[in-house]
């Protein structure tokens, strides 16, 4: 049963030697175990800040980003709707333009249409009186031909000339 009680003397130097272990290691590493797990602390806090920093930075980001987008989408949108008012513009020049020199061209053509009508009317109007002319000319001729005819006429026109 000695084995199991342990003795007085025993336990007084057991205990003594805890206790000059303990205040060893209290003088000796105590101070630096706890400054270091006082460092490795504040470097975890340190870590965590910048962390809570950094996912602060990346909302802003985010929504700055997103803000960035709406207004290049808005942008796209104001310069589509110009380009559309734009073109819609040109194509109503353009027709209004077309349809003047349209109406311009017909004007042009109805003008030498009328022109060349003229010229016709002309060129057919002397072309009668040239056969007009050759037409007398031959019935006088023939009727001239004849010394009886000749007379008659002469009386005829002289009858005429009288009665005016």
């Amino acid at each position: 049963m000695e084995l199991v009680t342990p003795s007085i003397g025993l336990v007084f130097w057991t205990a003594l030697a805890f206790i000059c272990l303990l205040v060893l290691l209290r003088k000796l590493a105590w101070k630096p175990i706890l400054g270091a797990i006082h460092d490795r602390e504040q470097s975890i806090d340190e870590a965590l800040n910048k962390a809570e920093l950094a996912k602060q930075e990346m909302t802003r980001l985010t929504a700055q980003n997103q803000d960035l987008m709406q207004q290049a989408r808005a942008e796209r949108d104001e310069i589509l709707k110009e380009a559309k008012t734009l073109k819609d513009s040109i194509l109503n020049e353009a027709k209004k333009q077309a349809q003047i020199e349209g109406a311009k061209l017909i004007e042009k053509a109805k003008i030498e249409i009328e022109n060349q009508k003229k010229v016709a009317l002309a060129e057919v109007k002397g072309q009668v009186s040239t056969l007009s002319l050759e037409i007398a000319e031959r019935i006088l001729r023939n009727q001239l031909d004849d010394k009886a005819k000749q007379e008659a006429l002469v009386a005829n026109l002289l009858k005429d000339v009288e009665l005016n």
